[in-house]
């Protein structure tokens, strides 16, 4: 370990082992690299998901995705793929992958505070006869994550619990400005406000979930 300006950090494997003490044995043990039959019943209940991508430089990137629950496809016991949806066309995950291919991809259920966790080796897919099967309101995805699984666990509950994330008590969604106000705020933007909160307010905005951009 080392220590600068008051902070003691550890910068070793042995270091960090020490401190946070042996694997348990249940957390050592779950790792499987193939679909069981309750991971395909767990993806076909998921609406949401996170992926965790890296560049070959090794910054980093982690984008939501979400449709009907199960929108995640099993292709094989080893083999799943992500429809992509309209967005901002940023691409940040998808040019990460072209340049190093390891993600990983957190499945959740809403009121569920387990989740799922694979990881593995993805590539883009522009097409696919699978396609067909992703079809959301007219819209077949231009284009998909097809992820080998390396790795698959059930995470365990205690940050979500800790969170309180599924107890709609302890939610204070009007505790921040609006989206609309933040975006005026820390973005450079023609729009006024008054604009932009017609823009994302739920009933235009969700009409373009499904709408590519001209």
């Amino acid at each position: 370990m080392t220590s600068t300006r008051g902070f003691t950090e550890i910068t070793s494997p042995d270091d960090l082992r020490e401190l946070l003490g042996p694997v348990h044995h249940r957390a050592a043990t779950k790792e499987r690299a193939r679909l069981h039959d309750l991971d395909k019943q767990w993806l076909a209940a998921s609406p949401f998901l996170l992926i965790a991508t890296s560049a070959a430089d090794g910054s980093c990137d982690v984008s939501p995705k979400g449709d009907p629950a199960g929108f995640t496809k099993v292709l094989d016991d080893t083999t799943i793929a992500i429809p992509e949806r309209p967005g901002n066309r940023r691409a940040d995950g998808f040019l990460n992958i072209l340049s190093n291919p390891q993600v990983g991809l957190i499945f959740m259920i809403p009121g569920r505070n387990e989740t799922l966790r694979i990881n593995g080796r993805a590539r883009l897919v522009s097409d696919a006869p699978f396609f067909d099967d992703m079809i959301v309101k007219g819209n077949r995805p231009q284009l998909a994550i097809v992820v080998e699984i390396q790795q698959i666990f059930h995470h365990c509950a205690k940050a979500f619990l800790r969170s309180a994330l599924w107890k709609p008590q302890s939610w204070t969604p009007d505790g921040l400005p609006s989206n609309a106000c933040i975006v005026k705020t820390v973005q450079d933007v023609e729009e006024s406000l008054e604009e932009l909160e017609h823009y994302y307010s739920p009933e235009v905005y969700g009409q373009k979930l499904y709408q590519r951009a001209t």
